[in-house]
């Protein structure tokens, strides 16, 4: 093999835990794959970590461990930075440091970039330095250089991705074995998809610092996860998965962002999806994302969104990009959300209440006759019409002589004002017996 002249580039890696350690050992693992397609090898030369004893065993006697990150920042023979500690806190303070001291920044902290992203990318086009995030979103898929490379030819209309691991296996589990939320969480605690504490997961946060990357990249607005609509998983119900099922949808928590007519939709909530979509299918902690654009038409990214080495495959590809840009001008390079800094698009994104979807509706009404013309009269009155209903027999639901029942609505498109409108008059209703639960669904087409 004809190995290039250049010197190694120099890595000092921030965190060594389970990412930092994915990128270790596959770095060196394909080393010569990766000195073949960059053209210049890769070294990891210094890790800081806490633990610097664990950190030490783990990169051997060549790699210089420290347990202050500055003293990396600091290092003059550090071409790159990859910042792999997390949160908004030290990590925020290190990744500006690292930009001011004229070094690249690798990435895969999505909560840091959602937040803090439109101050980090500003400083890092003042300094001419390179802030790489392919393991931000959705781990091993290489959404973000598809998104901001590969469909760049496209005007995009909209993204919708499964890119919370943790939610999708809840949700497979609870509709494979018709348990409830509360069950599956504790066994997926228990097998280790599930942190301790799990409600960046649960609640949709971590999906929606994900989308809140993608749209920005997709629409080249600035990043603005403070705008984004978040709704978890904690609140479904089995029955919702079954009822789902029987009327041909699934159920996922989506991140999702769109193209609409006043602006941006940007959110993250359940979603019930037509089964025969690709997306639908994606089962256990897998990622998918599906992305339209109007030449292309929908593409579909699937895979590990998650783990040790899916994740270092998406440090090192940045590692392997920046590596090659190094020595090129910045004004070569591709922005680092797409569209170039001084050409981003100011248009709002959109508040919940004026998304446009259609809707899954369960209500728990009496076993009495004129409910059902009822709820579909005031439906009728707001101007939503709808696409199918499910009437459950009462002794199907609460056994023989029960006196209430299930009352299930499909819905088609409306804004949402309009829909929490109807909601409130149908809840009041005297045959409406509990709260009505309401989901949104999305066709994909």
């Amino acid at each position: 093999m004809k190995s290039s002249n250049l010197a190694p580039i120099k890595v000092g890696l921030l965190g060594i835990g389970t990412v930092g350690g994915g990128v270790f050992k596959v770095l060196n693992r394909n080393q010569e794959e990766i000195l073949r397609r960059g053209g210049r090898g890769i070294e990891i030369t210094m890790v800081a970590d806490l633990d610097t004893a664990r950190a030490q065993a783990l990169v051997g006697p060549h790699v210089q461990v420290v347990s202050d990150a500055r003293a990396v920042i600091s290092n003059p023979e550090i071409d790159i930075v990859v910042e792999l500690i997390g949160g908004y806190g030290i990590a925020r303070q290190l990744v500006m440091q690292a930009i001011d001291a004229g070094k690249h920044v690798v990435t895969a902290n999505k909560a840091l970039l959602a937040v803090h992203g439109t101050e980090i990318f500003a400083a890092a086009h003042r300094k001419g330095v390179m802030v790489a995030f392919e393991a931000a979103v959705a781990g091993g898929i290489p959404i973000i250089k598809a998104l901001r490379e590969g469909l760049t030819a496209n005007r995009i209309d909209w993204i919708a991705g499964i890119i919370n691991g943790t939610t999708n296996f809840i949700l497979s589990e609870m509709r494979d074995k018709g348990l409830d939320f509360d069950v599956v969480l504790k066994e997926a605690q228990r097998l280790g998809y599930a942190e301790a504490d799990p409600t960046f997961d649960i609640e949709g946060v971590d999906a929606a610092h994900k989308a809140t990357l993608m749209a920005s990249i997709a629409f080249g607005i600035p990043v603005q996860f403070d705008k984004a609509y978040v709704e978890g998983i904690t609140q479904l119900d089995a029955q919702d998965i079954k009822y789902a099922e029987q009327l041909g949808y699934r159920i996922k928590l989506l991140g999702i962002a769109k193209r609409a007519a006043g602006g941006i939709e940007l959110r993250v909530h359940p979603s019930l999806i037509p089964g025969k979509r690709l997306i639908a299918n994606v089962e256990g902690a897998m990622n998918a994302v599906m992305v339209q654009g109007d030449a292309v038409g929908t593409t579909l990214y699937y895979g590990k969104g998650a783990g040790s080495e899916p994740t270092a495959s998406a440090v090192i590809a940045d590692l392997v990009d920046i590596t090659r840009l190094h020595t090129a001008d910045a004004a070569q390079r591709v922005p680092h959300l797409a569209f170039q800094p001084d050409a981003m698009s100011d248009a709002p994104v959109l508040p919940i209440s004026e998304v446009v979807t259609s809707y899954y509706l369960r209500l728990k009404v009496a076993d009495e006759a004129g409910v059902l013309a009822r709820v579909t009269g005031l439906l009728a009155n707001a101007g939503i019409s709808i696409d199918a209903v499910l009437q459950r027999e009462a002794d199907e639901v609460g056994g023989e002589g029960a006196t209430q029942t299930d009352l299930i609505i499909l819905t088609h498109e409306c804004v949402e004002a309009r829909m929490n409108a109807a909601m409130a008059q149908i809840q009041a209703l005297p045959s409406v017996l509990a709260p009505i639960t309401r989901i949104r669904k999305e066709e994909l087409a």
